[in-house]
C-alpha cells in the first residue's frame, strides 16, 4: 500500500453505485487524484443515501453492485495505480429487520448469541424492561395504536408469525403462541376487545417492549447513535463483536482490495485507544504482499478537535478525516476586526448579549433534559452507585448527583475525555479538572454541591482502594474499580452525542453573526486566527500527523467550501453587509416579530447570500424557484435544528410554512403565488408550481446585487483556500462535485447528483498547461477552480516526496501588505516548492456583474515574500508559466506574482 497524494470523496446510493464510481475513474485519475475515499459499502437500510444504517456489515451492499462490483472497481483503479479509501462504522447499526443480529435479540432476548454485541442494559431502573428491549417505533402511544388496530398479528412466512406495527414487523418469540389453535389469527384480532386482550397479553410475552418514538429519549434502555432510534451502539470493545464487525474490511484490506481505513465516530466507542490498536494490530497480521507495498495500514479516525485539543498520538493513527484543517484554513482567511463588529450586529438584531459559550451551555442542559434523559438518568444511578460504596447511607441522594452532573456536563469543553486506565492521564485530568471548576460557578457552594462535584471529579479521574463489595446500583459489578469504569463508560459515551447535538445541530442554528464560522469542526466563537496561528497548526500536523486528510467539504458541512469563502468576505465588509441588512429588514418581517425570529431572519439572509448560483438570472422562473426550493429545505431544517419556533419533535408546520412564503416573497412572487409555491414545494409537486415571476418584485434585485458586489472577492477566497488545501501537510481530500464552485448548504442538499458529464468535458477542453489568465476571464463557470486542482495535483503526482515527507517552512512577509499574504515552503533533498497566497484583500477586489477575482497590483506596493534562497535562482510559477527570481538579497515582489491569478506556486525553473 501506499500514501494516497490526494483522495476523492464519493458518496454510494443505489443512484450512484461503485459501477457508476468505476466510470468516474479516468476523470479523477486526469485530475490527478491517487484513490477512491468510499462511503460505507456494507448491507445498509434498503434505499439509504449515505451506507451508514448498516444492516449486515459481512456483506458488501448489492444495492451498490455487490462485491463482483468492487472487485471491478478495485481492478480497474490498480490499472491506473490507483486505490481505495474505505469507511466503516463500527459504532452501531441500524434496528431494521434487514439486520439479523437485531431481529435475533428481539426473538430471543437476552438468550439471542447476539444480546452481547449490542449495548442494551438488560438490568434498567425499570424493572418492568428487566429482560426486554424498548422498541420506540410506534407513531402513537401504545394503546391507542391496539385500539386502532395497528399493531396486528400476521403470517411471516413459512408457517411462522410476526407482528406488524403500522409499516414495521417484529418476530413472535418461540413458544408465546399457540400455533395449534383453530384461527390464531382471528383470536388476536384487535378488531374485538377479546382480540386485543390476547394480542396485548402476546405482546406482553416478547423480548421486546413496542412503545410511542417519543418515549425513547427517557425510557430507551440502550444505546443510540446520537438520539437516532433507528441506530443502535455495538460493543466492539468485544473481541468477537470486533472480529464480526470487520470481518469484511480486514478480508478486503488482505486481498489487496482496499488501502486504507476511515473509521466513523471513534468518539463513540467505549475504548477508542484500545480499538485503534487492535484495528491496526489486525491490518498488520493481514498486511497484504507485493511490489509498492509499505510497512504499516493507513489509517485516520473521524474526530472532532476541539480549539487546542490535539490528536491522542498513543492511537497510533495517521490522522483525522480533516475537519481540524477545514477550520483552520478558514479562520485565516476571516478578519478579526471584522468579526468582533459583526458579533455587535448580532447582538443588536436579536437584542441578546450572551456569548457563543452561553448559547453552547443552554443547548446542552437544554439536549440533557429533554433528548438524553435515558442516558442522562443511567448516567446518574452510575456515579450515585460508585459514591454510595464510601458513603454513609442518605449522605448523598440521585438529585444531588444529577444536579452536579448536569453542571459537569453542560461546561465540558471537548467531544470527550479517554480514560482507559486507573488514573486518568494528564491531558485528561486537566480537562476534567477544567469543567468541574467552570462548573463550580453554576452550582450553589451552600448546599453542599461543591463538596459533592469534588468527590465525583475524583472519582471519575482516580481509582482508590476503598470498598468492595456489590452495591444495589451496581448488582453486576463485583468491586469499585469495576463501578468507577461502568460510570467512566457512561461518561464518556455521553458527552459526544451531547457536544454534537448541543453544537451542530442545535448552536449553529441558533447563533450566527458569521455562518461560515458553523461548521462542523469549527467554534463559532473563534471568527478568525492569525497567519502565525496558521502556519503552527500545519507544522505540528506535519510534525505528528503529515498522512492525515485535509477537508474544506464533506458529506456533513453545514455550507459548501466556496460558500463559507463567500461568507468570509463579508467579515472584510461589515459596513456594506449592516448597510444590505438595515435595507432587508425594512422591507418585510418574518411571521411574528420576536429576538429568536430577528435571529432566523438573519441567518437565512446569510444563506441566501452564500448559496446563491453565479449563474442565476433574475428572469429566469424555474432556477430561482429551484433555489428557492432548496433554500426553503434548508430553512426547514434550521428551524427544527433551533429547536425554538420549531423541532423535529414537534413540528410546528403552520410555522414554517409562513417562513417558506417569506423566502419566496423576498425572491419576487407575489404573495398568492408564493403561498401556491410554498404548498407545492411541502407536497413535492413543485412541478404544479406557478411559473409568473416578478425580477423586480420583493428583495431579489438587491440580493442579487449584493451578492454580485462580493462574489469576486469571495472568489478569490476559494481559490486561496484551495491551494492551501493541496499544499499543506497532510493528504487532501476532495468531496464530490467540489472541483466546480461548490455553494451548497446543509444534506441533503451537499449530496445532489454531480455533473461529471460537463466536467469531463471542460477538463477535455482544457489543456493541461492551458492559459489560467484566460480561464480567469470566464471563472463563473468554475472551470478556474478545476484547472487549479488539476494543476497542484499534477505536482504531487510528479513529487510526491516533497508534500508527503518535505519540511514546512512558514516565510516571513515585508512590506505594507505584509499581513495579506501566507506563505511557505515544502522542501525535500534541496527541492522547493514556494506557496503564496492573499488574504483580508476584498477592498482590493472590484465587484459587480463583470469584474474578476484578480487584486490590481498597486494595491500590494512593497509587499514581498523572503525565500532566502542562497545564490539565487529561477522559479516558475506552476500556473502562469511565469519565472521569477528569487535571492537572499531580494525579497519575492508579490506584486508581480499574483498580476494573472491571485495565487502562486512555485517551482525550479
Amino acid at each position: 500500500m501506499s500514501i494516497p497524494r490526494a483522495t476523492v470523496r464519493l458518496q454510494l446510493h443505489a443512484g450512484f453505485t461503485l459501477e457508476d464510481a468505476r466510470r468516474q475513474i479516468p476523470y479523477y485519475a486526469n485530475m490527478g487524484a491517487s484513490h477512491l475515499y468510499l462511503s460505507p459499502i456494507s448491507c445498509a437500510v434498503p434505499g439509504s443515501l449515505h451506507g451508514y444504517d448498516v444492516t449486515d456489515p459481512g456483506r458488501v451492499n448489492p444495492q451498490l453492485g455487490g462485491e463482483p462490483a468492487l472487485r471491478a472497481l478495485s481492478q480497474a483503479l490498480r490499472a491506473r495505480s490507483m486505490g481505495i479509501l474505505l469507511d466503516i462504522v463500527p459504532n452501531h447499526m441500524a434496528t431494521h429487520p434487514c439486520n439479523a443480529w437485531w431481529w435475533d435479540v428481539l426473538a430471543r432476548g437476552e438468550q439471542s448469541r447476539y444480546a452481547h454485541f449490542f449495548d442494551i442494559d438488560w438490568r434498567p431502573a425499570d424493572r418492568t424492561l428487566h429482560g426486554k428491549v424498548l422498541a420506540p417505533f410506534l407513531a402513537a402511544d401504545y394503546a391507542a395504536c391496539l385500539q386502532a388496530g395497528e399493531l396486528r398479528l400476521v403470517h411471516g412466512g413459512q408457517g411462522g408469525y410476526l407482528i406488524q406495527a403500522g409499516g414495521a414487523r417484529f418476530p413472535v418469540a418461540e413458544g408465546t403462541l399457540d400455533c395449534e389453535a383453530a384461527d390464531v389469527l382471528a383470536e388476536h384480532d384487535p378488531a374485538s376487545l377479546t382480540g386485543r386482550r390476547r394480542l396485548h397479553d402476546l405482546l406482553e410475552r416478547q423480548h421486546y417492549r413496542l412503545c410511542n418514538w417519543r418515549r425513547a429519549a427517557d425510557s430507551i434502555n440502550w444505546r443510540r447513535f446520537f438520539e437516532i432510534s433507528g441506530l443502535i451502539g455495538l460493543r466492539v470493545e468485544e473481541p468477537e463483536v470486533f472480529d464480526a464487525v470487520h470481518e469484511l474490511p480486514l478480508r478486503l484490506y488482505g486481498e489487496g482490495m482496499v488501502d486504507g481505513l476511515r473509521i466513523d465516530h471513534v468518539d463513540g466507542l467505549a475504548r477508542p485507544l484500545a480499538y485503534c490498536e487492535r484495528l491496526r494490530e489486525a491490518m498488520h497480521e493481514r498486511r497484504p504482499g507485493g511490489v509498492g507495498v509499505q510497512g504499516r495500514p493507513w489509517l485516520v479516525v473521524e474526530k472532532i478537535l476541539a480549539v487546542q485539543e490535539v490528536l491522542d498520538e498513543r492511537w497510533q493513527v495517521d490522522g483525522t478525516t480533516g475537519y481540524d484543517f477545514m477550520d483552520q484554513v478558514a479562520a485565516v482567511l476571516h478578519d478579526p476586526q471584522g468579526g468582533v463588529q459583526l458579533v455587535e450586529a448580532w447582538r443588536r438584531v436579536t437584542g441578546c448579549d450572551d456569548a457563543a459559550a452561553d448559547y453552547l451551555r443552554e443547548a446542552r442542559k437544554l439536549m440533557l433534559r429533554r433528548h438524553f434523559v435515558a442516558e442522562r438518568n443511567a448516567l446518574v444511578r452510575s456515579v450515585y452507585g460508585l459514591l454510595r460504596l464510601r458513603a454513609q447511607p442518605g449522605e448523598w441522594t440521585l438529585k444531588a448527583v444529577d444536579r452536579v452532573l448536569e453542571a459537569y456536563l453542560a461546561c465540558f469543553p471537548v467531544y470527550r475525555s479517554y480514560i482507559e486506565g486507573a488514573t486518568a492521564r494528564g491531558p485528561d485530568r486537566a480537562i476534567i479538572e477544567g469543567a468541574a471548576a467552570e462548573a463550580r460557578i453554576y452550582l450553589d457552594p451552600a448546599s453542599g454541591m461543591h463538596r459533592l462535584l469534588d468527590l465525583i471529579t475524583a472519582r471519575l479521574l482516580d481509582v482508590s482502594p476503598g470498598a468492595n463489595e456489590a452495591d444495589g446500583q451496581c448488582t453486576h459489578r463485583l468491586d469499585e474499580a469495576a463501578c468507577r469504569r461502568e460510570a467512566v463508560r457512561r461518561f464518556e459515551q455521553l458527552t459526544p452525542p451531547l457536544a454534537a447535538k448541543s453544537l451542530e445541530d442545535t448552536v449553529f442554528y441558533r447563533y450566527g453573526p458569521l455562518l461560515s464560522r458553523n461548521e462542523v469542526g469549527s467554534d463559532p466563537s473563534v471568527l478568525a486566527e492569525s497567519i502565525g496561528e496558521f502556519h503552527a497548526r500545519n507544522a505540528r500536523r506535519a510534525a505528528r500527523h503529515p498522512c492525515s486528510l485535509l477537508a474544506t467539504a464533506s458529506h456533513d458541512h453545514k455550507r459548501g467550501e466556496d460558500a463559507r469563502a463567500r461568507l468570509a468576505v463579508l467579515s472584510e465588509r461589515v459596513g456594506d453587509w449592516r448597510r444590505a441588512c438595515a435595507e432587508w429588514g425594512a422591507w418585510r418581517n418574518m411571521p411574528g416579530d420576536t429576538p429568536s425570529r430577528s435571529a432566523e431572519r438573519y441567518m437565512l439572509w446569510q444563506a441566501l447570500v452564500g448559496a446563491w448560483p453565479l449563474d442565476l438570472r433574475l428572469d429566469d422562473a424555474e432556477a430561482l424557484a429551484g433555489f428557492a426550493g432548496r433554500i426553503v429545505q434548508w430553512q426547514r431544517k434550521a428551524l427544527r435544528e433551533a429547536k425554538i419556533n420549531s423541532s423535529w419533535f414537534e413540528p410546528n408546520l403552520e410555522y414554517e410554512r409562513d417562513c417558506a412564503r417569506y423566502v419566496h416573497e423576498l425572491l419576487g412572487w407575489s404573495p398568492a403565488q408564493a403561498r401556491l409555491l410554498a404548498e407545492a414545494l411541502e407536497s413535492g409537486r413543485l412541478a404544479e408550481a406557478p411559473g409568473a415571476h416578478d425580477p423586480a418584485g420583493g428583495l431579489l434585485r438587491s440580493f442579487h446585487d449584493f451578492v454580485q458586489g462580493i462574489a469576486p472577492a469571495g472568489a478569490v477566497n476559494s481559490l486561496a483556500q484551495a491551494v492551501l488545501h493541496l499544499t499543506s501537510p497532510g493528504v487532501p481530500d476532495l468531496y464530490q462535485g467540489t472541483d466546480w464552485w461548490d455553494f451548497s448548504l446543509v444534506d441533503p442538499d451537499n449530496r445532489r447528483p454531480v455533473d461529471y458529464e460537463g466536467r469531463r468535458q471542460a477538463l477535455a477542453a482544457t489543456e493541461a498547461d492551458a492559459d489560467m489568465a484566460a480561464l480567469l476571464q470566464t471563472w463563473r463557470d468554475g472551470r478556474i477552480k478545476q484547472a487549479v486542482i488539476r494543476r497542484v495535483l499534477a505536482l504531487r503526482t510528479h513529487d510526491p516526496g516533497v508534500f508527503a515527507q518535505g519540511a514546512y517552512l512558514p516565510l516571513a512577509t515585508t512590506g505594507r501588505r505584509h499581513d495579506r499574504v501566507i506563505a511557505y515552503m515544502r522542501r525535500l533533498e534541496g527541492r522547493e516548492v514556494v506557496v503564496a497566497v492573499p488574504r483580508l484583500c476584498a477592498h482590493a477586489v472590484k465587484g459587480g456583474a463583470d469584474a474578476l477575482p484578480r487584486i490590481d497590483m498597486t494595491y500590494w506596493d512593497d509587499t514581498g515574500i523572503m525565500v532566502s534562497a542562497p545564490g539565487g535562482r529561477d522559479m516558475k510559477d506552476i500556473f502562469t508559466g511565469k519565472v521569477h527570481y528569487a535571492s537572499r538579497d531580494a525579497d519575492l515582489p508579490v506584486g508581480s506574482l499574483f498580476a494573472d491569478l491571485p495565487c502562486a506556486v512555485l517551482v525550479a525553473a
